[in-house]
């Protein structure tokens, strides 16, 4: 899957995974690493250094507070937000390929068993990150 998803996203200059990040801005732009952390359960440190590989790549950038250095905002560039429409496709196109041949019922179980997973191993996580939990499949 990681591999499918390094050539999917990797032809929009996109690692797989900082998609979600950058689904995380276009849904807010301007949050901290730490917002965006909590949004997906992550560390704080993961997302900054996936903060500062898409900023290499021109699809965000790092904005510091008027009057606290400390704190940092990441901001889409144009580049960034016009990925949005492009990789939700991708993603689409993506979760079909991995569903093949699957039926309605086995999708919906399938997703239904992961997001148990997902609950029994991180049963104190936040509210945000409801958000960005797997969803059913049509097909």
């Amino acid at each position: 899957m990681f591999d499918a998803g390094e050539r999917i996203f990797g032809a929009h200059g996109v690692r797989s995974g900082q998609q979600f990040v950058l689904r995380c801005l276009w849904d807010e732009d301007g949050l901290s690493p730490g917002e965006v952390a909590r949004r997906l359960n992550l560390a704080t440190p993961t997302v900054t250094r996936t903060a500062d590989r898409l900023a290499v790549a021109g699809l965000l950038r790092r904005e510091r507070h008027d009057t606290d250095a400390r704190l940092v905002r990441l901001r889409l560039t144009v580049e960034g937000r016009r990925l949005e429409s492009v990789i939700a496709q991708e993603m689409k196109r993506l979760t079909e390929e991995a569903l093949a041949g699957f039926s309605s019922k086995e999708r919906f179980l399938l997703i239904a068993s992961l997001q148990r997973i997902h609950q029994n191993l991180a049963p104190t996580r936040n509210e945000q990150s409801e958000r960005y939990r797997l969803r059913p499949v049509s097909g």
